[in-house]
C-alpha cells in the first residue's frame, strides 16, 4: 500500500510479482499515452519481452481493441475506447472508464 509522509508518496514495490492490471491492459495503457510508441519501449515500459509486446498488439488488433495504421517506417495506434471489457465482472463498462483514469486526454 503507498504511504504518504508529508508531500511524498512511497509506490509500492512492482517487483513483487504481481499487479493489479494484466499485461494486455499495460500495453493498452502505453499505447493510449503515446500513439505513436515503439513496441520495445512498450515492452521496456511494461518489463515484457518484445516478442510478448508484439503479441498482446497482435491480439487487442484481432479483438478491435486497437488499430494499427503504417506511416513510413513506424506504425501508429489508435484505441477503440468503446470496447466493453472482456470479463463478465466488468460487464456494462467500457474501456474508456479505465483509459479516463490511466490515460490523460490530450
Amino acid at each position: 500500500m503507498a504511504t504518504m509522509t508529508s508531500d511524498v508518496v512511497e509506490q509500492p514495490d512492482a517487483s513483487r510479482g504481481w499487479t493489479f492490471l494484466t499485461n494486455h491492459a499495460h500495453v493498452l495503457v502505453a499505447i493510449g499515452r503515446d500513439p505513436h510508441v515503439r513496441l520495445r519501449d512498450v515492452a521496456e515500459q511494461v518489463g515484457i519481452t518484445e516478442r510478448a509486446a508484439q503479441k498482446i498488439v497482435a491480439d487487442l488488433v484481432d479483438a478491435g481493441y486497437v488499430s494499427r495504421a503504417r506511416e513510413g517506417r513506424r506504425n501508429t495506434y489508435t484505441v477503440a475506447r468503446d470496447r466493453p471489457f472482456r470479463h463478465p465482472l466488468e460487464a456494462g463498462h467500457q474501456l474508456d472508464e479505465l483509459l479516463a483514469v490511466l490515460v490523460p486526454r490530450r
